[in-house]
Formats: structure tokens, C-alpha cells, sequence
């Protein structure tokens, strides 16, 4: 009776993951799709399938192919999946408590896998290609060893541009533009054209300023008549309103509510406070609020 090559004597640049944590009969199923197919396809077959060992299998090929073109000086775009096996690896056995203090055997199954890349023969190279040359795709740039390698000559490019501009000073263009005008510009114009800007208007301009800031900070958190507690919490002068946010709610001195209430802003007047949208505890608003949070509390 005859028999094959043995595992270890098969031909062809191989790579090996060991322990790997799953099953040998579920690491066959995923081998099972890329045996025979060319590096491109297995890769397309393997970045696609919903297995979760078929990141591990794809890591392992891409490891053989890295094999080849390092050590046996390959190209990734003439190699093909030659052999690929999942053996038995060492079981974990672990126990599960069951009723009647009986324990139930857990068994982890581990295995390892092996993928063998080889190289296509002079014939079936000429024949892929006059096959490929009438479907009309090339199979060089379309491999995912070429598009590998052209993401990472981008990547280094990029990064070598980023270090180069790192290392120009930022200051030197806006140096030689206020080289350049200097060079056109008379120094004496420029002495005399200050020298024809009225002083009153730059005063004028300056209270123009300080009664627009006055004006921003006369303006409070909720519009004209409101104002933020100052920095120990009190109320400013002329604010005895006492504001609360999150409820909307304003409580005048001597209400019920007024010393319990974190006064989050303070009005001049109640008018100040309901326009702001504040309304006062027990009113036709407050009313409205609370029937329509019930309304949503019920739905």
C-alpha cells in the first residue's frame, strides 16, 4: 500500500502555531477552503469567513509567506497553499459542579496547525497568466503581498514627509515676507503715516470699548436683570431674588422655600425672573410643568 510524503518531509516553506485554543476539527474546516488556492484567493477566502480561527490561520499563512520571500527568495504572487493540517494538541481538562455534588469533565481542545506554501510550476504560471491576461486582471497588483508592500512604502513615505516638515522652523516664511516688506516700504512713510492718525479718534475708538464691556458685563446669566452669586455664594447688591435652575423656580425674601433654596442666579425683580422663564412656586405654570412630567411618568 502506498502512502504520501510524510508531514515533515513535504516540500515547500512552512509556518507552525502551536497551543493555538480551539479545536483540530474546527481549524479543518477553515484549512479546508484554502488548500490548493493561490496566496491572493486564501487571503480573500480567510479575511472574509465568519470562523474565529480564521485569524489565527491567516497570521500562520501570512507567516509562511514571509518564510518564502526571506529565506527562499519567493515571490508571494507564484506561491499557492500547498498542504495545510491541524493536528491534536493537549487537552485542558477542567470540572463543572453539577447537581447531587456530582462534577461534569470541561475539555478545552487545543491543536496546532501547519500551512506549506509552494511555488506554481513554470506551466501552471503561464497558464494562470494567459488566464488572468483574458479575464482581463493582473495578478501581480491584484495579490495581497503586493498590496501589502505598497501600503507600507506609502506608510514610510508619509512618515519621512511628516519628519521633514517637522524639522523646518515654522518662522522662517513669515521672516522673509517682513524681509520683503521692509525692503518695499520707505521707513519714512511709515513714520509720516503715523503721524497723520488723529489722537481723538483712537479715544474715541478706546470708549467705544470700555462702554461695550460695560454693556457685556451688565448683561447677566439669563439676560437683563439677572445676575451670577458672587464667589461665597451671597447675592449682589440690588438681587434678592433667589433663582433655581433645574426646577425653573424663584423664590422672593420671606417665601417658604427662600433660606432652603441654592440660589443658582439672582434677579432685580420678579418680572426679571419670569422673563427669563422662571416661574414662582405654586403658580399656573409650575401647575402646568407638573401635570405634563406626571403625562410622561405614566407613559
Amino acid at each position: 500500500m502506498a502512502f504520501g510524503d510524510k508531514t515533515n518531509e513535504r516540500p515547500g516553506v512552512r509556518s507552525h502555531v502551536r497551543h493555538a485554543r480551539v479545536s483540530a476539527y474546527k481549524a479543518r474546516e477553515v484549512l479546508d477552503l484554502i488548500r490548493g488556492e493561490s496566496y491572493g484567493r486564501a487571503s480573500e477566502i480567510l479575511e472574509f469567513s465568519e470562523r474565529g480561527v480564521s485569524r489565527i490561520i491567516k497570521k500562520c499563512l501570512d507567516s509562511a509567506i514571509d518564510n518564502a520571500e526571506n529565506n527562499a527568495s519567493l515571490p508571494a504572487e507564484e506561491l499557492f497553499v500547498s498542504a495545510c493540517f491541524a493536528d491534536e494538541g493537549p487537552t485542558l481538562k477542567r470540572w463543572r459542579p453539577r447537581a447531587r455534588g456530582r462534577a461534569m469533565r470541561i475539555r478545552k481542545r487545543t491543536c496546532h496547525i501547519t500551512v506549506i506554501v509552494s511555488r506554481y510550476t513554470p506551466a501552471q504560471l503561464t497558464q494562470l497568466r494567459s488566464r488572468d491576461t483574458q479575464a482581463g486582471r493582473v495578478r501581480t497588483s491584484a495579490s495581497a503581498a503586493d498590496a501589502r508592500r505598497r501600503r507600507v512604502e506609502r506608510s514610510r513615505a508619509l512618515e519621512a514627509q511628516r519628519r521633514v516638515a517637522d524639522d523646518v522652523p515654522v518662522d522662517d516664511h513669515d521672516h522673509d515676507d517682513h524681509d520683503h516688506d521692509h525692503d518695499d516700504h520707505d521707513h519714512d512713510d511709515d513714520v509720516d503715516h503715523d503721524d497723520d492718525v488723529d489722537h481723538d479718534e483712537l479715544d474715541h475708538d478706546h470708549d467705544d470699548d470700555v462702554d461695550h464691556d460695560d454693556d457685556v458685563e451688565a448683561i447677566g446669566p439669563y439676560g437683563a436683570g439677572s445676575a451670577a452669586p458672587l464667589e461665597d455664594g451671597s447675592a449682589p447688591e440690588g438681587y434678592d431674588i433667589k433663582g433655581n435652575a433645574d426646577s425653573m423656580l424663584y423664590h422672593v425674601p420671606g417665601g417658604r422655600y427662600y433660606k432652603a433654596t441654592v440660589a443658582e442666579v439672582y434677579f432685580a425683580s420678579a418680572d426679571d425672573a419670569e422673563r427669563a422663564g422662571f416661574a414662582a412656586p405654586g403658580s399656573a405654570a409650575q401647575s402646568d410643568t407638573d401635570g405634563d412630567d406626571a403625562e410622561e411618568g405614566a407613559e
